[in-house]
C-alpha cells in the first residue's frame, strides 16, 4: 500500500546500523490542521540519505508504505518512507498571497453625496 502525507519536518535522527549490512534512519513530521499530529517514519538501507537536504521546519511531502509484522506474538507497524519531496517555496508564496483577502476599495470622504460612502464618479446604471 502506498500513501502520501504533507507536513513540516519536525526532527530527523542519525542513521543507525542495526547490523553490518542493515541500516535505518527515522524522522518525524508535524501535520497541519486543527489537531496537528507528530508522525514518525522510517527509512532503510539506501533510502537513509533522502532527507539529508531537508532541515527542521521545511515543508515536505512524504511517500510511504504501511508495513506490519509479527514477532514473538507481538505486532509492529512501520511507516516505511521511500520518497521525500520538499514543497516548492514559490508555491508557498503564491498560496500565502492568494489566501490574503483583497484590499478594500478606496472611497472619497467628501463627495457630492455629503460625506463618506460612494466615490464622486460612481454610476450604477447598467447601460
Amino acid at each position: 500500500m502506498t500513501f502520501e502525507i504533507e507536513g513540516t519536518m519536525h526532527k530527523k535522527f542519525d542513521i543507525e546500523s542495526k547490523s553490518s549490512s542493515f541500516q535505518t534512519r527515522e524522522f518525524v513530521i508535524t501535520t497541519e490542521g486543527t489537531y496537528p499530529q507528530y508522525v514518525k517514519f522510517q527509512l532503510t538501507q539506501d533510502k537513509c540519505g533522502i532527507i539529508d537536504s531537508c532541515e527542521e521546519g521545511d515543508k515536505i511531502k512524504v511517500s510511504f508504505d504501511l508495513r506490519g509484522r509479527e514477532w514473538q506474538g507481538k505486532y509492529f507497524t512501520n511507516l516505511n518512507a521511500w520518497k521525500v519531496d520538499k514543497s516548492n517555496p514559490a508555491n508557498q508564496g503564491f498560496q500565502a498571497a492568494s489566501a490574503a483577502p483583497p484590499a478594500p476599495p478606496v472611497f472619497e470622504e467628501n463627495n457630492e453625496f455629503g460625506g463618506g460612502g460612494l466615490p464622486s464618479d460612481f454610476d450604477d446604471l447598467p447601460f
